[in-house]
């Protein structure tokens, strides 16, 4: 590891917030420390882990910074992992990714190249299961604008983006009050701020299928993409994004409202179901304000 008030080139700091992951954790510690690139600061934020998670990353080694805190959420793991950071870059490693040895030298070439650039990201290698599966077609990555391309879903994941401080912090970071789709609202304010560039080498390994991920604990993820969206509709929108966030309202307002009519959750059906009502008359009011303009 660097002595970070040294280095000439610009210091990555790498956050892997942690909980329960014992069996995942050291392969995604080696794998940063495996970097080709070495101006980097690795910082693991455990979040009140009940496991070995302690043991494992104490036996990486002396090259990283290790935090403990009380249970709060992934959110607030990232956030306090990235409050006392020290890199002019930011990235982030889910305990249960791995990166290839280049990921961060190719990210901070491309940042260095292009200096009004904000933020990249990588195309990924999917594990499920321990196979090898191809993404479908709704996980293409693209480069760019990428806010309207990203409301259906994350386009982002965590384990890939590198940006740079000074855009983290004119973000605010993660919202700790979401339990879920943290990632999903935060993609959502950076591509609204800026574009961001794909490398589309497969450069981080996703590895997924097993039981403690939050896309299998949480049945209807799709409540706290709603609010996600419900807290960008008050942002400066162009007609045709606010456009754009009004059909995904409408259309996963339905779903939720469709999930809980099934289950006989009549109260979230009646809340999810007046949202969808609400958020289509908005809609109709603005595609009504193109015809006229």
């Amino acid at each position: 590891m660097i002595d970070v008030s040294r280095a000439e080139l610009p210091v990555v700091s790498v956050i892997i917030p942690t909980f329960d992951r014992a069996p995942w954790v050291g392969e995604a510690i080696t794998s940063v420390l495996a970097q080709t690139y070495p101006h980097l600061e690795l910082i693991v934020v455990d979040d009140g882990s009940h496991d070995a998670t302690p043991a494992v990353v104490r036996a990486c080694g002396p090259e990283l910074t290790y935090i403990r805190q009380a249970h709060a959420g992934v959110s607030a793991a990232r956030n306090r992992g990235v409050e006392i950071a020290r890199g002019e870059l930011v990235a982030f490693l889910d305990s249960d990714d791995l990166w290839l040895p280049g990921k961060l030298a190719a990210q901070v070439a491309l940042l260095q190249q292009q200096q009004h650039i904000q933020a990249c990201y990588t195309d990924e290698i999917w594990i499920r299961h321990g196979v090898r599966v191809n993404p479908k077609r709704i996980h293409q990555k693209h480069s760019g604008w990428l806010f309207e391309p990203s409301l259906p879903r994350c386009i982002i994941s965590p384990s890939s983006i590198m940006l740079r401080r000074t855009l983290w912090n004119q973000l605010g970071g993660f919202d700790e009050t979401l339990p879920a789709c943290e990632d999903y609202d935060l993609w959502l304010r950076l591509t609204l701020t800026t574009p961001v560039v794909l490398l589309p080498e497969r450069l981080i390994v996703k590895r997924g299928g097993h039981a403690d991920q939050l896309s299998r604990c949480i049945l209807v993820l799709d409540q706290y993409r709603i609010t996600a969206l419900e807290k960008i509709l008050a942002a400066a929108l162009t007609l045709s994004q606010r456009q754009a966030v009004l059909a995904h309202l409408v259309q996963k307002c339905r779903v939720v409202a469709q999930g809980a009519h099934k289950r006989q959750q009549e109260a979230r059906w009646a809340t999810y179901s007046a949202k969808a009502q609400r958020y289509q008359q908005q809609l109709a009011e603005a595609l009504h304000s193109t015809e006229i303009s």
